[in-house]
């Protein structure tokens, strides 16, 4: 008879509190039984982006309530659950906290194995989740906290080729959203925007494509969009509707043709390494963006190597990955015990140096 495991991911990191189940027999693609999200948008609406303080209340009241609802939705009993994981960091220390702590009460409560998970490792190995992608392939781990290139070695092992030196895509969007009068999140808000919109109407930077490696940097391009919409308002008086569609449309083909040239340097030392069966995936928030998935599959198509990247419900933050992540872990016997502590930093490559600086918390990036 074949082995399964069945395990309990939890992630609480920013502004969605969730709670999987997720499932693999041996010799079988991996099973997503229950993948409940609750989301605080409404929470943090009038106030133009996450607090964190309310965001870990929130956390706090709802963590016990998506346990419950992802069990009974995967028809799992708590007991028969094969070890817990959770997301230990990096995020909203408020957020982890509350996260570490449910989980913990589980595992102690229903004698389990207790699995702190990476957050930005739960993103990275999502295609292992979706498409059972053989390692070692290149990641492009884009989001509202995050953007870094990785080759992802092992389940553990991940080699930083470049990353953000100052804000992340998805926190671009946000900003560029609220500026321009969109609602957020920014994003999804964005991209809708610009399809009645001139990409070609607003001459933006394409920051670092002048210097060479995969190292990305989006401040500017946000100036760059903010003294746009100022010339605009200056001129007319305020922005009109067809001013935010095309302020968004140069905006996103900005922040495309960006990243579809950094992945285009970041496959070249990737294919380096002449891997059995070259993939590029992507993953996190941002990858939910149709114009960047589509130049980073064409980008993929024109070299011979497969590209991958999650169902829409999986870029964004949720607990499936979580549950996946622990499932590696678990199979490699890395367990941890009730001394798991929340991380509000936690790099997955510890051997590069700091992108963004660290302090008495460590490394951010």
């Amino acid at each position: 008879m074949a082995n399964s495991l069945t395990i309990l991911g939890i992630e609480s990191s920013c502004d969605d509190t969730a709670a999987a189940v997720v499932r693999q027999t041996d010799g079988q693609a991996p099973e997503i039984l229950s993948n409940e999200v609750f989301g605080q948008t409404e929470l943090h609406a009038d106030f133009g982006g996450v607090v964190p303080e309310i965001a870990a209340r929130a956390h706090a009241e709802k963590l016990d309530v998506m346990v419950e609802a992802a069990l009974k939705a995967s028809g799992v009993l708590l007991k028969d659950i094969d070890a817990i994981a959770v997301t230990a960091g990096p995020g909203l220390i408020g957020g982890v906290m509350s996260g570490v702590m449910c989980a913990k009460g589980l595992a102690a409560g229903a004698d389990k194995p207790l699995i702190g998970v990476n957050h930005l490792a739960g993103h990275a190995l999502t295609p292992r989740l979706t498409d059972q992608l053989a390692f070692p392939y290149l990641m492009l781990l884009v989001s509202g906290g995050h953007c870094q290139f990785l080759i992802a070695h092992s389940a553990t092992k991940f080699q930083r080729l470049g990353g953000t030196i100052d804000d992340a895509p998805g926190e671009a969007f946000d900003k560029v959203a609220k500026l321009i009068g969109l609602p957020q999140p920014g994003g999804p808000s964005i991209e809708e925007a610009a399809k009645s919109g001139d990409p070609k109407s607003h001459k933006l930077p394409r920051p670092l494509l002048d210097r060479a490696g995969c190292d990305m940097s989006f401040s500017g391009l946000k100036t760059a969009a903010l003294r746009a919409r100022d010339a605009l308002v200056a001129d007319q008086g305020g922005l009109h509707q067809q001013d935010q569609a095309n302020l968004s449309a140069s905006f996103q083909a900005a922040v495309a043709d960006v990243l579809t040239e950094k992945t285009r340097r970041a496959l070249a030392q990737y294919l380096e390494l002449a891997p059995a069966a070259p993939a590029i995936a992507v993953a996190g928030g941002v990858a939910a963006n149709q114009t960047i998935r589509d130049n980073l599959s064409k980008l993929a198509d024109d070299h011979g190597v497969r590209f991958t990247a999650p169902p829409l419900k999986l870029c964004t933050d949720n607990a499936a990955m979580i549950a996946w992540a622990g499932m590696e872990r678990f199979r490699l016997q890395l367990i941890d015990d009730l001394t798991l502590t929340a991380r509000p930093r936690w790099p997955l490559d510890t051997a590069a140096p700091a992108m963004l600086g660290s302090g008495k918390k460590g490394a951010k990036a």
